[in-house]
């Protein structure tokens, strides 16, 4: 393989890679604001599953749900020693590796599901300036798809 070749592999690769790195739709999150009003409590636990939180305030039903942070691949260096052939030739090689980061770490989000004295859902809401794509895995199982 010459140096052109595997460089062209080395760029296919990453393109792969990057294309892996888009996390969940926003709109999702943003449609489930007023897709799931008139939910029935049923229907919300059986798509959502178990709150981490639940409170009752007023005839209310407060359910929150939290999506936990995703971790992120941090950069990092390395130092390695290796032995080996191109071209026919052999050698011993020094060589410094860095790490590239692949996608960013999620902040996270909370979603607050108010179900009112009916039996139904009334509110989805999230923190002001939660990220929706964090908020997506809350509610994604509760969302038809789009299409």
């Amino acid at each position: 393989m010459d140096l052109r070749a595997a460089m062209i592999l080395l760029g296919g690769t990453a393109a792969l890679l990057a294309g892996c790195a888009t996390g969940p739709d926003p709109e999702v999150a943003r449609r489930a604001q007023t897709a799931m009003i008139g939910m029935p409590k049923a229907d919300l636990l059986a798509c959502a599953g178990v709150p981490d939180r639940q409170a009752v305030a007023s005839g209310r039903e407060y359910y929150t749900y939290v999506a936990r942070p995703a971790a992120a691949y941090s950069p990092g260096s390395s130092i390695g020693i290796g032995a080996g052939s191109f071209g026919g030739s052999g050698g011993v090689g020094l060589g410094l590796g860095f790490g590239v980061p692949i996608g960013s770490g999620s902040p996270g989000c909370e979603a607050t599901v108010v179900v009112g004295p009916r039996g139904t859902v009334e509110q989805v809401s999230y923190p002001a300036g939660a990220s929706l794509s964090a908020c997506t895995p809350i509610v994604n199982n509760c969302m038809a798809p789009q299409g």
